[in-house]
């Protein structure tokens, strides 16, 4: 089978013996393509994953052997999220599921870029799901990235008709902007590349340039009573967009941190201790989280078409390198 795989700080093409199912439960599955996740690009980049590392989650598939209880068959068309928590530790009673070991420990084997997939039972039976007929392969593809914007609105805890405000429009951004109108808020949102946000406005997303901060400091306050946003949520990864943040939030706001950044720079201790916010992480989905991504695709309240650029698996690199250099928003491998 092919995959597409780490080798010394390149993506490579090559064969490896294909995998079945043997003794175990679960399924083997024929990917049919898999998006290209900004976790994909820090590992790649960052030089993270070590060599033969086969990256790639979001993956939509075709069974093809099984052996499990779930009620799934051969031939069924499906996508799959990629970790399972265990609900029963620590952090799965504290809701902060993706810090769960368990969590961590699974995954679909040997990763999204693989011409076959194993899928164990708990994958079966906790995050795999039937592609909606109404679906495009690509659509449905953004389930598990869609599963996380879903999971930071719920960290969030805020209420209907909220004002928040989403930095940084890329493709996280645009999904977490509409999950967030999905679910009553008020949404801004910012970048400082036009074609950005001329995309958001299509959406029917306020949007505006941050590229000052006093102008977007205006913006936000002018559009809030002078108050400032209930909540900020960070989708982008440029260390600027902190002090964006901060001139942007309420007093007793909270500010969600859904992205890394270069210098791993963080909020003013005092800002936070006088103006009393609050800051907060979210990182990945539970499955009830990918349960309702799946329904907000399908029902068309969050749009994705078109937002993704198809390569061919044999053009894997230069869909890495484009995403790098910002010539793409986001890239749909296919098999």
């Amino acid at each position: 089978m092919r995959v597409a795989e780490i080798i010394n700080d390149e993506i490579v093409l090559n064969e490896r013996e294909k995998i079945t199912l043997q003794d175990k439960t679960g399924a083997i599955v024929k990917v049919i393509g898999c998006g290209l996740c900004g976790s994909d690009i820090v590992k790649f980049r960052e030089h993270i994953s070590e060599n033969g590392t086969v990256l790639g989650h979001e993956i939509v598939a075709e069974i093809v052997e099984i052996n499990s209880k779930s009620g799934f068959k051969i031939g069924d068309k499906i996508v799959s999220s990629h970790h399972i928590p265990c609900f029963k530790c620590v952090y799965c009673k504290g809701e902060s599921y993706s810090m769960c070991e368990h969590f961590k420990s699974t995954n679909i084997i040997p990763g999204g870029f693989s011409e076959y997939v194993y899928l164990s039972e708990e994958h079966l039976l906790n995050v795999v799901h039937l592609v909606p007929k109404n679906l495009s392969d690509v659509e449905v593809s953004f389930y598990e990235p869609l599963g996380c914007c879903i999971r930071a609105v719920k960290r969030a805890k805020l209420s209907p008709l909220s004002n928040v405000v989403v930095i940084g429009l890329g493709t996280i951004g645009l999904l977490m902007a509409q999950a967030l109108k999905a679910y009553g808020m008020n949404v801004f949102a910012c970048d400082i590349i036009d074609e950005r946000i001329e995309r958001a406005a299509k959406l029917g997303i306020n949007s505006f340039n941050s590229s000052s901060v006093e102008t977007a400091h205006n913006y936000i306050y002018s559009n809030t009573n002078n108050i400032g946003a209930d909540c900020i949520f960070m989708t982008s990864g440029a260390d600027t967009a902190i002090p964006l943040a901060l001139e942007t939030v309420r007093a007793g706001g909270k500010i969600l941190v859904f992205a890394s950044t270069p210098n791993n720079t963080g909020y003013a201790n005092n800002e936070i201790y006088y103006r009393e916010l609050t800051v907060l992480g979210s990182y990945s989905p539970r499955p009830k989280d990918l349960e309702i991504s799946l329904k907000l695709l399908t029902d068309g309240e969050v749009k994705v078409k078109n937002l993704s650029v198809i390569y061919p698996i044999e053009k894997i690199q230069q869909a890495f390198d484009d995403t790098i250099s910002n010539r793409i928003m986001k890239a749909y491998i296919k098999f």
